[in-house]
């Protein structure tokens, strides 16, 4: 069970949420887009902290399970919680695959495959427009306000 408040944002969340998107962010995480490979500003972030939902503030990710898959995405073995990460099967561009995205707020994150190293085997492909970077020991962003923002990443 999440330490974090999974309810959805409500429609004026959203909306307030939404127009703060630029329209690449808007393409990637709410029409389930991907951003380029090779250019995403977190592809070679090696500082230490935590990966965010872009949309809801979110942890997804921590940098300490971080890897450099060669892929052009930034690329994660293990989820921060697998309870704030979501799986849908994926069956678009002739493939099967597996997306994830913000079990919170639904947006879309990338994909998981299972040709990553150990411990989980799992390789989660990130597009960097889908998320936000908090360093070690700053507070957590708490865009819906639900006092979550006193968390500090530890």
């Amino acid at each position: 069970m999440s330490r974090f408040d999974l309810t959805p944002p409500d429609d004026a969340q959203r909306a307030a949420l939404s127009a703060r998107l630029s329209p690449e962010e808007r393409r990637v995480l709410l029409a389930h887009g991907t951003e380029a490979p090779f250019c995403g500003v977190f592809l070679d972030n090696k500082r230490d902290g935590v990966y965010v939902c872009r949309f809801c503030g979110l942890p997804l990710f921590r940098s300490d399970a971080k890897f450099d898959s060669g892929t052009g995405w930034a690329s994660f073995f293990a989820a921060f919680d697998d309870a704030h990460v979501g799986r849908i099967r994926d069956t678009s561009h002739g493939m099967v695959r597996t997306e994830i995205v913000c079990a919170r707020c639904g947006s879309h994150l990338g994909h998981v495959f299972p040709d990553g190293p150990p411990p989980t085997r799992e390789r989660h492909c990130l597009n960097s427009v889908s998320l936000g970077f908090v360093a070690r020991g700053e507070p957590l962003p708490d865009p819906l306000q639900r006092g979550e923002a006193a968390v500090a990443v530890d």
